[in-house]
């Protein structure tokens, strides 16, 4: 079962948490589980950068437009900071990493920004789940 949930964690950080919520199992394992998971994720795709930056660059160059998604907004305004802050609700830890090197963050500041909020959000999340079970539980 904690396989399955580090595993789901290396996708997506709410899936990993639901996982574990769905088995009923305890909720600080599920927080820390998930958590490496995302972490896991987000230092392979660090570690590959400079070939992945490099393919990204290779693709995506040619297709530019004038009008910029809401995450190169975010890179614009907030830098690595606001990219590892939402990466891990929005695109997830992989994706949000990839787009963090894309667009040139030095890989050990965006591991480090990184792995503060996905801690921050497996904490946060856990603690919502637990407090909306708790809600519910107390409706019956």
């Amino acid at each position: 079962m904690w396989a399955t949930v580090f595993g789901t964690g290396i996708l997506e950080l709410w899936g990993a948490l639901l996982v574990g919520f769905m088995w009923k199992l305890h909720p600080v394992p599920i927080a820390l589980v998930s958590a490496l998971g995302s972490i896991t994720s987000a230092v392979v795709v660090i570690y590959f950068a400079h070939s992945l930056r490099g393919w990204l660059i290779k693709r995506y160059q040619r297709k530019t437009s004038k009008k910029q998604g809401k995450i190169a907004e975010v890179w614009q305004k907030y830098g690595v900071i606001g990219l590892a802050f939402l990466s891990p609700l929005i695109t997830g830890a992989p994706l949000g990493a990839a787009i963090g090197i894309a667009f040139g963050a030095e890989p050990a500041r965006l591991l480090r920004w990184m792995t503060v909020f996905i801690i921050f959000w497996s904490i946060v999340l856990t603690a919502a789940g637990v407090l909306g079970l708790l809600g519910f539980a107390s409706i019956k």
